[in-house]
């Protein structure tokens, strides 16, 4: 039995009572999906800023009456500390995902993704510590790693961040360890690389490259790569990001808590691979991508050229082992978005 289902059967066994912030979003919803099913208690918060009430009623639709019945939503934000103090009444863990995701976004509005991600991180951090919170499990970025050369990416070794998006996430693992220092609060940071699977958003000009390009394969618009293409990515199944959110919840090796911790496979794909992995899987049933091709375009500013994680750290730790290649998460995503609406004739 391998780590991550020891986990499992001891949560059914001894259920417990998460928070999980940005419930309504693409991972936040995947988290409380699972939670429901392995029978635990859930309060989650989301504004609906880039999360959807569609997600939360995805997931009531998969989980039994009863398990949902152990589900608490509160609409708040966690920019304010008043519902911040209330989420977290009650809960043994949490798992913080609200945030304002994107480069471009945070490049074109600094002032947003600061208050978002570092102020309200901040705001998390001082309601788990004052409801005496078991674990505090965060998601940090890849783009905190910057320009540091080296491959595939150490968590020691941080180079100078390229983007206002890539400042907030590394300012939320500062926070975070000065909260373990102060004040004992138990912090996990998860540095995800690339995550993609369902319910990512395909619309919207921040779109995550996975959904947006499988939605305009769909309707044969046409698909843009910023650069050569020849840019690389360590693209990460959301089952791999929740499997690491459970192990660094409940882990008890010591030597493992307050750390940062990369989540990916420690595999490298280029765009232009992506694009014909995406291809040629939908091509079978959309007959205009056989003779689809790409269109190039300028690099984007503050995106890296390569990104590639060392997962030695989760996997000797955390005993992190990815049941997801990209290969399997693009079959299974694609599988729910043929199944779903935003694939309908």
């Amino acid at each position: 039995m391998t780590a991550y289902e020891t986990v499992q059967s001891e949560l059914r066994a001894n259920p417990k009572t998460w928070l999980v912030t940005g419930v309504a979003g693409f991972i936040g919803s995947n988290l409380l999906e699972h939670l429901l099913k392995l029978n635990q208690a859930v309060t989650g918060i989301d504004n609906f800023s880039t999360g959807w009430r569609k997600n939360l009623d995805e997931v009531h639709s998969l989980v039994s009456a009863e398990q949902w019945a152990r589900f608490r939503f509160i609409e708040g934000d966690v920019r304010e500390m008043s519902s911040c103090s209330t989420a977290c009444e009650g809960a043994d863990y949490v798992l913080h995902q609200a945030a304002l995701g994107s480069v471009p976004r945070s490049i074109a509005d600094p002032i947003a993704s600061n208050d978002s991600n570092v102020n309200g991180t901040l705001n998390m951090l001082v309601a788990a510590r004052d409801n005496r919170i078991k674990r505090f499990v965060y998601a940090s970025s890849s783009s905190v790693y910057g320009d540091h050369p080296a491959l595939p990416k150490l968590e020691e070794n941080i180079g100078s961040q390229l983007s206002p998006y890539a400042v907030t996430k590394y300012a939320c693992e500062l926070y975070a360890a000065q909260f373990a220092r102060h004040y004992g609060l138990q912090c996990m940071g998860l540095r995800y690389f690339n995550v993609f699977g369902p319910r990512q958003d395909p619309e919207g000009p921040y779109a995550a490259v996975i959904p947006k390009w499988i939605a305009a394969m769909h309707k044969g618009e046409p698909v843009s790569i910023n650069g050569s293409g020849e840019t690389s990515r360590d693209f990460c199944f959301v089952e791999n990001v929740v499997q690491m959110n459970l192990l660094a919840a409940t882990c008890n090796n010591a030597a493992a808590v307050n750390q940062v911790y990369n989540v990916a496979v420690n595999a490298r794909t280029s765009l232009n691979q992506l694009f014909e992995m995406l291809r040629l899987r939908l091509a079978s049933t959309y007959a205009h991508l056989n003779d689809y091709v790409p269109v190039y375009r300028e690099f984007r500013a503050g995106d890296v050229m390569h990104s590639q994680a060392d997962i030695g750290k989760a996997e000797r730790r955390l005993q992190y082992a990815p049941t997801y290649s990209i290969e399997r998460g693009l079959d299974a995503t694609l599988d729910w978005y043929v199944n779903s609406q935003l694939m309908a004739p």
